[in-house]
């Protein structure tokens, strides 16, 4: 059930009031050690004032908030600059997944130590021939008594050079094909035999990185699920990689973003030619478009309604409109918008080239419309040669 709206502006005031007396790190992506430190501090200090996995259960060390609080959450942070957690794969995605999946050793074991940011996990789902198909991976793991023995190669892992734990999509059957015979493992990211390197982005930053794992040990108790059953359980992970409160996040950052563009074109008398208010016309109307998008998915799952496949269609709608904007930013605003460090107005330069990855992060812009077609339009499918 949703809230009273007392309740979400209650929790946004007392919210507001904590982040006043503690200013986020003005640091976007951890690049060194040095700085990943900064942001695990950071998430320290978030879970001291009880602001880390505020969507998770009460007795999971959450605060059991309602969505429309988590969407403040997200509001919020965005607003002031917060960076995106360290440990947010761990948050978002593993906690969830073994809250509903784990077994009760694992989540003494590891969700408290999530929430604090002593553990920091990565996902280990794509590979370099295995992305938007995630059931044609390669990467197996062979029982061994007590332990299973881990071999192949993972891809677009965010943060895994700082990461202590990743999970990971295995294959454990051979002889099956597609989902069948996949499982999900927990794997020490400082294991012998586990290797990662830093993959350098066309912004200049190494979040991402490749994970190479050779004849890594995992002990069998670190299984998430049943064996040769992960697929079902990498539902749980995907659905929260999909879900509101990320979106919210971009949502608003694209507001701020939009107000920045229209403040800079009225500083360089700019706003005057009727073409570029076109132009910021329809960044704004897409923001609006995000922003209804937002509403009708949180009022669903405030009823407690699947989301669905309407999770494609925002993201979807996220995705281009994000390039959008930057493409106007950078057309309206001239070749300068490129040369610009970031500022108090920004770095268009920066954010330009950040936003290329957006129609291939989370699901590619192909599989939300394959997605949609099928789900949402009852379009056939096409049939494979």
């Amino acid at each position: 059930m949703t809230r009273p709206r007392e309740s979400a502006d209650q929790f946004r005031a007392e919210l507001r009031a904590w982040c006043a007396e503690h200013p986020p790190p003005a640091i976007a992506v951890a690049s060194s050690e040095a700085e990943a430190e900064v942001l695990r501090e950071w998430q320290r200090t978030l879970h001291s004032g009880h602001w880390v996995g505020i969507h998770w259960p009460e007795e999971h060390g959450g605060r059991g908030a309602a969505p429309s609080e988590v969407a403040v959450y997200n509001e919020e942070l965005a607003r002031i600059g917060a960076p995106p957690l360290l440990g947010r794969a761990g948050v978002t995605l593993v906690g969830p997944t073994l809250i509903a999946h784990g077994t009760p050793e694992q989540r003494t074991r590891w969700l408290p130590r999530i929430l604090s940011g002593d553990d920091v996990w990565c996902q280990l789902f794509s590979e370099p021939d295995a992305g938007s198909d995630l059931t044609s991976l390669r990467t197996r793991a062979v029982r061994e008594g007590d332990a299973y023995r881990v071999s192949g190669q993972k891809v677009w892992s965010s943060y895994a050079r700082f990461a202590d734990l990743g999970i990971a999509l295995v294959r454990t059957n051979e002889s099956e094909r597609g989902h069948r015979g996949i499982s999900m493992l927990a794997i020490p990211m400082h294991a012998d035999g586990v290797s990662v390197l830093p993959l350098r982005q066309m912004t200049g930053e190494s979040e991402f990185c490749e994970v190479f794992l050779d004849d890594v040990l995992v002990p069998a108790d670190h299984l998430v699920g049943a064996e040769h059953e992960g697929w079902a359980v990498a539902n749980t992970t995907l659905a929260n990689e999909r879900g509101a409160s990320f979106i919210w996040r971009e949502q608003v950052l694209q507001e701020m973003a939009t107000d920045r563009l229209v403040a800079a074109c009225a500083r360089e008398r700019r706003s005057t030619d009727p073409v570029v208010r076109q132009r910021l016309a329809r960044c704004w109307i897409d923001t609006q478009i995000f922003r209804l998008h937002n509403s009708r998915t949180l009022e669903k799952v405030g009823r407690g309604d699947p989301i669905g496949a309407e999770s494609s269609l925002v993201k979807l709608h996220w995705a281009n409109s994000s390039q959008r904007l930057y493409d106007e930013a950078v057309t309206t605003l001239g070749p300068g918008a490129l040369l610009t460090e970031r500022d108090e107005h920004g770095d268009w330069a920066h954010d330009f080239l950040a936003t290329r990855a957006n129609s291939i992060m989370g699901g590619t812009n192909e599989i939300q419309r394959t997605i949609i077609a099928e789900r949402m339009l009852g379009l056939p499918r096409e049939p494979r040669s």
